[in-house]
């Protein structure tokens, strides 16, 4: 499936990133890198293992923080407000972590039950059923309310794990591999999946990969990182179609076996 154009989004940025770096030790990660993500857009972040994907999201999402560099995130400078506000701004931040994060002692229906109870107070019994049965419904996956994470494929925990995400109706979403390790049919339901949730969400959205096929059907824009740095940034045919040899390699790894 291609990407659908997003001409319409708006040109505000939910996040502006500057000058951002960060090091563990001798260990230099992230090395002056820019980016900003603009309001109902997809980015797919693509690099290598171990190139500073995952870092990047825990900065933005304050569960680290940068050397140097301004990262903000729906105007919020990320590393200077207080616990207080992190804590609400994280409510407007959704993950969907690789390894979809489900409790397995609970079903699919108290697994999505967990975050409303815990973040949003007051919420009476019929509300929080209705919040479960509309993000089951979005996801595709109703007949599952009563399932344990054990019962169920992979594909189908991404998606569980999508639609507990869902349920705090963010306004930025984060991927973390969404596709890995799933069968390309698969692949190609969650990557439907990301688009469906952008567009009835109207979700901004970074998607970490290194999927290529995955980040042309759901990114509006590419961001390639490879040593600490984005080497390029734009379209898929901006990234990949022009003369550079480290991004060839990078395709060529996905599409040549």
């Amino acid at each position: 499936m291609e990407t659908k154009n997003n001409s319409e989004k708006n040109e505000e940025a939910v996040i502006s990133i500057k000058g951002l770096y960060k090091s563990f030790g001798e260990l230099h990660v992230l090395k002056g890198i820019d980016l900003e993500v603009l309001k109902g857009e997809n980015v797919a972040v693509l690099g290598r293992s171990g190139s500073g994907k995952s870092v990047l999201i825990k900065i933005i999402s304050g569960l680290l923080k940068p050397d140097a560099g301004i990262v903000k995130v729906l105007g919020k400078q990320v590393d200077k407000i207080n616990d207080k506000e992190l804590r609400a701004l994280r409510l407007k931040l959704g993950f969907s972590f690789q390894s979809s994060a489900l409790y397995d002692s609970m079903n699919v229906r108290e697994n999505l039950e967990f975050p409303l109870v815990r973040n949003i107070k007051n919420l009476s019994t019929k509300e929080i059923k209705e919040r479960v049965e509309e993000v089951l419904e979005a996801v595709g996956l109703k007949q599952t309310i009563e399932q344990m994470p054990s019962e169920l494929s992979g594909g189908q925990r991404k998606r569980i794990g999508i639609a507990r995400t869902l349920i705090l109706k963010p306004e930025i979403m984060m991927y973390d591999e969404p596709t890995s390790g799933l069968d390309p049919i698969t692949c190609n339901e969650i990557n439907n999946l990301i688009i469906k949730v952008q567009e009835e969400y109207n979700t901004s959205s970074i998607i970490i990969t290194h999927d290529l096929t995955c980040a042309k059907a759901t990114g509006h824009r590419m961001a390639l990182l490879m040593d600490g740095k984005f080497i390029r940034q734009g379209s898929f045919a901006d990234v990949f179609e022009a003369a550079n040899e480290t991004a060839k390699i990078f395709f060529d790894y996905n599409f040549i076996k």
